[in-house]
């Protein structure tokens, strides 16, 4: 597939990420994480307007290469097909989506922790403490409830671990979704049913691939690592399928009403 020039929106988003990842980059991450961030809507950070500004904070220069890869690469093809409105109402919608999906899938597993957290501090014990612990924090606990055992588990009491316990959960509370991936999902699938068969060459599969069927593997690769997530995977894989889920059914909005493009 040959990449067209990069067009005007296209141009502008990337500006933007690059530019508050520049901010990010020179001291100010936290700030910018925390305001920005998608927090989940019951944290005290939780703030309307993260739903979009979440789109413009990413973790690191990989996070950003990725994701201004794939909207160089596909985003001119639909903004000029679209025009700019369109392309850029499209880009947000599907980001804000995924977004909302997350936030109601989390709201599931939240819940969970929850009751789980409440249930130990009620009877608390440190074999069902490694236990919730096991079931709950795989990859470890998150450095805030580390530093109230300073940084040594042979320090955790019954009674500090109450506090832990806690600690755990308001991180899981206050960790907030970042990144442009829901919506550069969102124009992979918009791309893959405007341009169904667009052959597209990857970099580690150097032979040409139709685009729904780049996709449709790639949506079935996000929807497995999102039901069987590893240890270590901090990825929101069901931010990327609800980008898709909104691009699908923004087009078929769309395709009902071809004579009201902007």
């Amino acid at each position: 597939m040959r990449t067209p020039s990069i067009t005007p929106v296209v141009k502008a988003l990337m500006a933007i990420n690059i530019i508050v990842f520049g901010v990010e980059y020179f001291g100010h991450k936290d700030m910018i994480v925390s305001v920005m961030g998608l927090h989940y809507f019951t944290s005290d950070k939780f703030l309307p307007f993260q739903f979009l500004t979440s789109l413009f904070v990413h973790a690191d220069l990989h996070h950003l290469f990725n994701n201004m890869l794939g909207l160089f690469f596909l985003g001119p093809m639909l903004e000029m097909y679209w025009g700019d409105k369109r392309f850029l109402t499209f880009f947000l919608v599907t980001g804000m989506g995924s977004g909302l999906l997350y936030m109601g899938l989390k709201y599931y597993d939240y819940s969970m922790l929850e009751s789980a957290t409440r249930a130990y501090i009620e009877h608390p014990d440190l074999n069902q403490f490694s236990k919730f612990l096991y079931q709950y924090f795989p990859d470890g606990i998150p450095h805030n409830a580390y530093a109230l055992i300073e940084g040594n588990p042979n320090n955790i009491t019954v009674q500090n671990s109450v506090l832990v316990a806690q600690e755990c959960l308001k991180s899981v509370l206050d960790t907030p979704l970042i990144g442009a991936s829901g919506a550069v999902f969102g124009v992979m699938a918009g791309f893959a049913l405007l341009f169904p068969n667009t052959e597209l060459m990857l970099f580690l599969l150097p032979i040409p691939i139709k685009a729904k069927y780049f996709v449709a593997l790639y949506g079935l690769y996000e929807l497995y690592a999102g039901l069987n997530k590893m240890p270590g995977d901090n990825v929101a894989h069901f931010a990327h399928i609800g980008g898709m889920i909104f691009a699908f059914i923004l087009i078929k909005i769309w395709g009902k009403n071809r004579n009201s493009f902007y």
